[in-house]
Order: C-alpha cells, then structure tokens, then sequence
C-alpha cells in the first residue's frame, strides 16, 4: 500500500527506544501523545472524519486483526481521497500562470479572422499588404504597440522604429517574415516565443503571452 498521508502521520513522532515506549509509567503518555498529534493533523487534513471508524481501523491494524475493508477497497478508497486532496491544493504560480496563458490562447484562436502560426502564433491582418516580405537577417520599420492579456499597454512605439530580426523576440521573427510591407497585424505570441518562464522585469510576468498591433512600414537589407 503505498505512503498516503494519513499513514504518514505518526512519522511526526520521533522513534522511542521499545523499552521507553512498553514502560508501564510511559506507556499511556505515549500512545495519548501520538493521538494528539494523529488528531490533531487528522482534524485539519480531514474534518469530519467518523472517529469510530478510525479507531476500529487503527485497533484492526495495530492488532493484526482481520480488516472490516479488503485490501483493493482500502487501496481504492485511499487512491481517491489523494486525488481529492490533490485536486483542492492551489496551484503553484507558475502553473496557474501556464494555465491562464492556455486559457488565453484557446480564445484568441476562437475570434474572427483568426489564424495561427508557426509555434502558436495567432495572426489577425487588419490591412493586407503588397510589397516585399524581410528576410531573417534584415531590418524592418514598423510602427507598434504592446499589451499584455488584460490589456495593459507595455511598449508601443511614439513614431516608426527599425529594428534588427535577429535581435527581435522569437514571435516577432517568426511571423514577420511572412508579413509584406504595407501591412498591419495583430499578433498574439506564446510565452514560449517571448520572455518564456523568466519574463522580462516588472512589466511582463513569466509565462506571459503578449499582444502586438504591428505595422510594417519598411525594409532594409
């Protein structure tokens, strides 16, 4: 049977010497002791634990004694109290984070016009263009602005910027070669083609997906 918690419990007591614990002047202390402390984690793992049926279960055991349950159905019944207990610990920041970036995605891939990319990139064009596509190595002009999922503004250029695409977040490299001169997209980028699990100080959270409205004015070799 594997190490559940409620048969982890009494390993909060430290090992008495056999002679200490059959000692008839320390016997009752012990074991009233290591009931305390049973019910004291049992009280606060498991309210409403029938106390009957734990002493029933705990004599049985203790005594060797035929089980009232086989050992599949205590198996099972222990299997889907972890799973509960499981299920109701909050999540770690990082998961919740990867959580609320999935839960994100999922809906910007569900809105109007909407298509993905290479590696989860989510592509809406709000004015196609008609010039010349950058290639890796090359610059571009662009106007832009930067918002993380709520909305909140981040970055966003005051007049048209160049920049370097190989000095450029994953995301942006990955879908401006796709993209012409003239034209101006939304781009949803994953975590994992941005800041990823460091995020990027104070402004952009780790595991956050970003937002840009990108206009491709320019290239240039």
């Amino acid at each position: 049977m594997p190490r559940y918690l409620l048969l982890t419990l009494l390993c909060l007591v430290p090992l008495l010497p056999k002679a200490w614990a059959t000692d008839t002047d320390n016997a009752h202390d012990l074991a009233y002791s290591l009931g305390v402390s049973l019910g004291e984690r049992l009280r606060e793992e498991v309210p409403g634990l029938q106390i009957q049926a734990l002493i029933e279960g705990l004599r049985a055991a203790y005594q060797d004694k035929p089980l009232a349950l086989s050992n599949e159905r205590i198996e099972q019944i222990l299997l889907q109290h972890q799973a509960q207990s499981d299920a109701t610990q909050p999540l770690p920041s990082s998961e919740r984070a990867l959580a609320a970036e999935r839960d994100f995605l999922l809906k910007e891939k569900q809105q109007p016009r909407a298509r993905e990319l290479a590696d989860g990139i989510i592509l809406t064009e709000f004015r196609p263009g008609h010039g010349a596509k950058p290639g890796l190595h090359d610059s571009v002009y662009v106007n832009y602005a930067g918002r993380l999922p709520d909305g909140t503004p981040f970055d966003q250029s005051v007049e048209p910027q160049w920049f370097r695409l190989d000095s450029v977040i994953a995301g942006w490299r990955t879908a401006l070669v796709q993209m012409p001169i003239g034209a101006k997209w939304r781009l949803v980028i994953p975590s994992g083609q941005a800041y990823g699990a460091d995020g990027a100080g104070r402004l952009i959270a780790p595991h956050t997906p970003l937002v840009f409205d990108i206009e491709l004015l320019d290239i240039k070799k």
